[in-house]
């Protein structure tokens, strides 16, 4: 199947900078086929008339928790231990993982709509997750949370995880990380242990760190570090990670955190929400730490838009910081796409528009409000729009939503299935 979409601006990469220009793109089955150059042989099934339009690559949301999706508005306004342990978890307890499946089309259908391709999902119920993704037709990064004290290589969490993550192999658009919660959670033994199993197995770790700062004060009187030192000393950081939040890390953590390659993965709106703080992502990127977005949970969130990501990002840091340079668009834009896919070992993948990798886009309508006049359109991915542009989404050469209407996910059975669980479990 061939798909052109003609004579559209869109963003590509150029060195270290990402520049936008007017391109015809070449889609051939799940490939990006060709750049201005017709493909030899190539024939288009479906061409896209590229007027007022842009195409940027679909964005990357490194950190979430779709089952959560129907827990929006309903635990606001807490401590975060308050929001976790009383609000949270008590409603954790009664989701099936039926619940699961249905809260994740529903994170899904606002992911699609505002022109997410991929996201990095850290789960309860791993094979009804992987069977929302195969339906959808996202592409998906998944992990169950795993907590423990002790190496015990027949832990029931971890055994469940591996034995779901190999059903879930069957689709090329998934891919599985070992994913430890937090060092609060973990002994340091279990951590060694998920550490080697993720050598073992080449899978990548994604956890939660440094989120808040009763954590930190609470490592630092138990075990005399910082949780960043304590991942580090488990030998957690002996594999690609990638870790949610790293809102209290040090100078020396952040200078841990480059020499192990760890990717961090920044949840503004979430952290702000909590009160838990605001990362200290300039300097994490003047160290050259790979930094990227996303989401957090909708309980914690109460989204799934990278857009509005992308925006708070782009503003919390200039308030904090007194100054407008330290964190800008361009930067920003690549926390949510190619610094995202690096940091899930998709680079080669997907994250950015170039000939080879992966058709997974997004095409925004520049006759809208929002966008108009059609200025700096880089700095208005930031700072203008809200998601709501995003016409057509492409992933793996397939177009899943097209003006606006979903192809592969039935968005009424979606709502109706969730009111259902909503009234069960008392929310």
């Amino acid at each position: 199947m061939g798909i052109l979409i003609k004579d559209a601006l869109a963003v590509l990469p150029e060195g270290s900078k990402d520049v936008i220009g007017k391109h015809s793109i070449y889609i051939e089955n799940d490939r990006i086929a060709g750049i201005d150059e017709k493909p030899e042989g190539f024939k288009e099934d479906t061409v896209i008339d590229g007027k007022d339009r842009l195409v940027i690559p679909g964005l990357i949301n490194a950190h979430t928790h779709t089952y959560m999706s129907m827990m929006k508005n309903c635990a606001d306004d807490l401590s975060f231990t308050d929001w976790l342990f009383n609000t949270v978890q008590p409603i954790e307890e009664k989701l099936t993982g039926e619940d699961a499946y249905w809260g994740s089309l529903l994170g899904q259908i606002e992911m699609i709509k505002s022109g997410t391709t991929t996201f990095n999902d850290q789960q309860m119920h791993i094979h009804m997750t992987t069977k929302a993704v195969m339906e959808s037709g996202m592409r998906a990064v998944i992990g169950r949370g795993l907590v423990g004290g002790e190496y015990d290589r027949d832990d029931r969490r971890v055994k469940e995880a591996l034995e779901e993550m190999e059903d879930g192999e069957k689709c090329d658009r998934l891919s599985f990380f070992l994913n430890p919660h937090a060092p609060y959670s973990c002994g340091k033994d279990y951590l060694r242990m998920v550490a080697d199993l993720a050598k073992e197995k080449h899978y990548g770790i994604h956890i939660h760190l440094a989120e808040g700062q009763t954590e930190s004060d609470n490592m630092l009187k138990d075990h005399n570090c910082t949780p960043t030192e304590y991942v580090r000393d488990a030998g957690a950081f002996d594999v690609p990670v990638i870790a949610a939040h790293c809102i209290r890390v040090s100078d020396s953590d952040i200078k841990i955190l480059k020499e192990h390659n760890v990717s961090v993965v920044t949840n503004p709106v979430s952290n702000a929400k909590l009160g838990n703080g605001v990362a200290p992502v300039p300097k994490l990127l003047k160290a050259g730490v790979n930094v990227c977005l996303g989401s957090d949970g909708a309980a914690s969130n109460n989204a799934q838009n990278m857009f509005r990501e992308m925006s708070f990002e782009a503003l919390i840091h200039k308030a904090v910081n007194d100054t407008p340079q330290c964190v800008g668009a361009d930067e920003v834009f690549r926390m949510a796409t190619i610094n995202g896919a690096k940091a899930l070992q998709l680079g080669d993948v997907t994250g950015s528009i170039e000939k080879g990798k992966k058709a997974d886009l997004a095409i925004l309508r520049l006759d809208v409000p929002s966008m108009m006049p059609n200025n700096n359109l880089l700095a208005a991915l930031s700072y203008s729009a809200n998601g709501s542009e995003v016409d057509t989404v492409i992933i793996d050469g397939k177009v899943v939503m097209e003006k606006r209407e979903l192809k592969t996910i039935d968005e009424e059975k979606v709502y109706h299935n969730i009111r259902e669980i909503c009234k069960r479990v008392g929310l």
